[in-house]
């Protein structure tokens, strides 16, 4: 049964009330030492007070003072403890905090499981770090609330004892800066998230650019990225300065107004004083609780912008975790076998296209038109739900709908054309999990074997991110090693060796039937070589298949297939 706290959350205010109720043990303690803190502050210019009223009434003794002193070493020692342990309570929940969501929003993004979210890779990256860390700050806010508010109480209540209106001034005059402030704070919730979202805007528009630096290369499109992406960057530094605006007002309204309210007890206070009404003791306290009450003022006038920033960002994160899944996975597993059955699909530019490959054939897939071949790809690699195409497509005998994602992919791989290479070594590149037991047939049948015996560390030589440090014919063959590190029982290759040269694309075309034989292989290619070593080709033109054979008796009846391939 699904609890609250693993319910995926709706909206900001449900990822704020499930933070603060997962934390509520550690916010408790928290606030408890840190209202001891703020009591003991409050405590100090009381203790003055009481002091230079009993210096004044004549006690002056050894005695006396030797309490004096002690009285102000343990409120100097309960204050400084106090903030010491509950400051580690509150950060220490609140950085585990921050990683949660941290974690969660980046399972979502790396999910296989599509999700229909208008955000790119970039946001994602940017809610899953500053708007994860912003939102956890809630976890310190609302203690760090509480202890001011105690501060302010007991200060009231202790002006309040020397003179009514003392104590009055100072409830009235909190609730009064309160009130303005929230209004401001509003303005604050409202700017903060816009600036948010072109912040993130600005961060996924760098991702872009990186990763298509080389394309961007290639056609001189590298200014009209660059004048893009300061478009953008401009308009988030905008946003930004308004944001730093309206803080700025903030602060300043909140300074003026403690200050004034600091003020307005001083003088009141002396005036009492001049009057008789209270004695140069209480004048003494009044006067210090007065400066003291400007921190806790402070600190509790800054805790509704705070919650305005966790706010906005528990809602962007809520972009990301309650957006509803275009999948729901099902949790059968596929019959032993390796078997694949494309059965009518109708997807994009496929039209009821229809194939099946037996368990442990080796099939080619000839796509005339590159749109057809990324369709069908994307349709078995489960980027497109099964209820966004007609048709079927069965792993096992079972269709995709009816599998979990974890079956699907224990059983199925396909493998992009454009592999991602992540920054570590060849060897996590190729081995991730680190429980492959073919590294070194994966390595020799894709001929990376060069590339490790070209550097000393061998397969624990460094790999840069994105694989900077290698050529694109490396990158291809490292990406095509790790697909058949993982032996799994249905390999689909999706034009495995378009950045190598003809002699090491025939050898890999070898090595890949030899290695695979026994499992149930399909590559998607116009690769002579690779056609040439599978069992069957199917030819697929215009969405469907056409022609069907070994691809040298294809060369010979089909002209059309002829001139495609061999051009």
């Amino acid at each position: 049964m699904t609890t609250p706290d693993t319910q995926q959350p709706r909206t900001g205010a449900d990822i704020l009330r499930s933070a603060l109720r997962r934390n509520v043990g550690a916010m408790i303690r928290g606030t408890l030492l840190m209202g001891l803190y703020q009591a003991g502050e409050t405590a100090f210019p009381i203790a003055l007070g009481l002091i230079v009223e009993h210096t004044m009434q004549g006690e002056r003794s050894l005695g006396a003072l030797a309490v004096s002193i002690a009285a102000l070493a343990v409120i100097i020692t309960t204050v400084s403890l106090s903030w010491r342990f509950g400051m580690r309570i509150l950060q220490k929940a609140n950085t585990t905090e921050a990683h949660r969501w941290r974690v969660r929003v980046a399972g979502c993004g790396l999910r296989p499981v599509a999700r229909d979210v208008d955000l790119k890779s970039g946001e994602v990256l940017t809610i899953a770090t500053e708007d994860a860390d912003q939102t956890a700050d809630i976890i310190e806010v609302v203690p760090l609330l509480i202890s001011s508010l105690v501060a302010v109480l007991v200060a009231a209540v202790a002006l309040g004892l020397a003179d009514i209106r003392l104590g009055l001034l100072v409830i009235v005059g909190t609730v009064a800066i309160l009130s303005i402030l929230s209004v401001l704070s509003k303005r604050i919730g409202a700017s903060t998230r816009e600036q948010q979202a072109r912040v993130a805007r600005a961060g996924a528009k760098v991702a872009d650019l990186i990763s298509g630096l080389r394309p961007l290369h290639g056609f001189g499109g590298n200014h009209q990225a660059f004048l893009a992406y300061r478009q953008v960057s401009t308009e988030a530094k905008h946003q930004a300065v308004t944001v730093a605006r309206a803080n700025g007002a903030y602060a300043g309204a909140a300074l003026v107004l403690n200050a004034a309210l600091a003020a307005a007890v001083t003088l009141t206070a002396g005036l009492l004083a001049f009057d008789g009404r209270i004695t140069v003791g209480e004048l003494v306290m009044a006067v210090g609780l007065a400066q003291f009450i400007i921190e806790p003022l402070k600190l509790f006038s800054e805790m509704p912008k705070y919650v305005m920033i966790a706010r906005a960002s528990a809602e962007r994160m809520a972009l990301v975790l309650a957006a509803p899944p275009v999948l729901v996975p099902g949790s059968e597993h596929p019959s032993p076998g390796g078997d694949l059955e494309v059965d009518g699909v109708r997807h994009g530019t496929l039209r009821g296209l229809k194939f099946q490959v037996r368990a442990g054939e080796f099939v080619a897939i000839a796509a005339y038109r590159p749109r057809a071949a990324a369709d069908l790809a994307a349709v078995l690699a489960l980027n497109v739900p099964p209820a966004a195409y007609e048709g079927a497509v069965r792993v096992g005998g079972r269709e995709l709908a009816e599998l979990s994602v974890e079956a699907v992919r224990a059983h199925l791989l396909v493998n992009p054309y454009d592999g991602e290479i992540f920054a570590g070594t060849l060897r996590t590149n190729i081995d991730p999990s680190g429980t492959s037991r073919t590294v070194p047939e994966a390595v020799e049948a894709s001929l990376l074997t060069d590339v490790v015996a070209l550097h000393r560390e061998g397969l624990d030589y460094g790999v840069r991110d994105r694989g900077a440090n290698l050529s694109g014919g490396q990158r291809q063959r490292l990406s095509l090693a790790r697909a058949l590190a993982a032996d799994s029982d249905i390999l689909v290759l999706h034009d495995p060796t378009t950045a190598v040269d003809a002699v090491t694309e025939q050898l890999i075309a070898r090595n890949l039937a030899e290695l695979r034989r026994g499992r149930t292989t399909v590559v998607i290619t116009s690769s002579p070589a690779l056609l040439d070593a599978a069992d069957r080709v199917l030819v697929l033109d215009e969405g469907v298949v056409t022609a069907e054979g070994t691809h040298r008796n294809l060369l010979v009846t089909d002209a059309e297939y002829c001139a495609a391939v061999t051009r």
